[in-house]
């Protein structure tokens, strides 16, 4: 009786331990067509959960500073609802990388480009929160949550946001290295080596500024394979866990390697520049349930 109370118990403690599977095959369940021509290239994707809102953010440098005060950066940012449709642009003036919702404080949330000061000193690089206005609506006005700090390493990084632990996944460029980011440091409190022989792939055959953070327990990392058009998951140690292939058909080009890729709502954003005016964002579920 005791060896099958035990058995039950080892059943139970690993069927949670894989509470969710990759999907062999990823599922579209969300297309954003693009309504408005980003400015250089669009960036990453975000949900609101409050509003019912997803954010793609463009980036772009800002101009040369003038007489006239500090540069501004014209890149936008796109609001589109829970089904994709097009709602409207607001232009709070920074070189977006990686935008995301933050629970903890229900703040719209962005790390600018040159963010570590790798690139050199540039003005508005950091941390910053958007401000909506009380129907959601995003403004043209942020507030700094914190500047430049050089533990992101690479100037072009899109970290993604752990809420739980707050703290970011910095992938770095031609590299298999994930930087573990707390703002309250200007050094890494860790990293993660991605065992990518394990996922048969080499540094320069998948995104090189992004990694996404699901939020799914031992399935934490998701990177886009952009020569095999597939998502590779791996757990915060680095290991290799597993990989969810896309659509043949879907015609990925350069510019997926260092941007237009995101996760929000439970969904892998790969974007399609071939489809649509302007390109269409793709959401992909790449786990049996969230």
């Amino acid at each position: 009786m005791y060896r099958q109370f035990v058995f039950v118990l080892l059943l139970v403690a690993s069927f949670s331990a894989h509470a969710a599977q990759v999907l062999p095959e990823a599922v579209a369940e969300l297309h954003i067509p693009l309504a408005i021509k980003p400015l250089s290239r669009p960036m990453t994707v975000a949900y609101a959960p409050d509003y019912s809102r997803y954010f793609i953010a463009d980036g772009g440098l800002a101009p040369m500073p003038n007489e006239f005060g500090a540069p501004i950066s014209p890149s936008q940012v796109h609001a589109y609802s829970d089904k994709g449709e097009y709602l409207y642009s607001a232009k709070p003036g920074l070189d977006n990388r990686s935008i995301y919702y933050n629970p903890n404080t229900h703040h719209l949330e962005v790390v600018t480009y040159n963010i570590s000061s790798g690139a050199g000193f540039t003005p508005g690089s950091g941390v910053f929160a958007f401000k909506l206005d009380d129907a959601g609506k995003l403004t043209d006005q942020t507030d700094e949550i914190t500047g430049p700090n050089s533990a992101f390493g690479s100037a072009a990084t899109m970290p993604a946001y752990n809420p739980a632990e707050n703290v970011y996944y910095a992938k770095q460029e031609r590299s298999d290295k994930v930087r573990v980011v707390s703002l309250a440091s200007r050094e890494p409190i860790g990293e993660i080596t991605l065992d990518l022989n394990a996922a048969g792939v080499k540094t320069d055959e998948t995104s090189e500024h992004f990694i996404a953070y699901t939020g799914v327990a031992g399935d934490e990392l998701a990177l886009l394979d952009v020569d095999h058009k597939a998502v590779l998951v791996f757990d915060l140690n680095g290991k290799f866990v597993g990989k969810s292939t896309l659509p043949v058909t879907m015609k990925l080009r350069a510019n997926n390697h260092y941007s237009g890729l995101g996760y929000a709502n439970n969904l892998f954003f790969v974007y399609h520049e071939p489809e649509g005016e302007f390109g269409t964002y793709y959401g992909f579920r790449i786990f049996d349930k969230p």
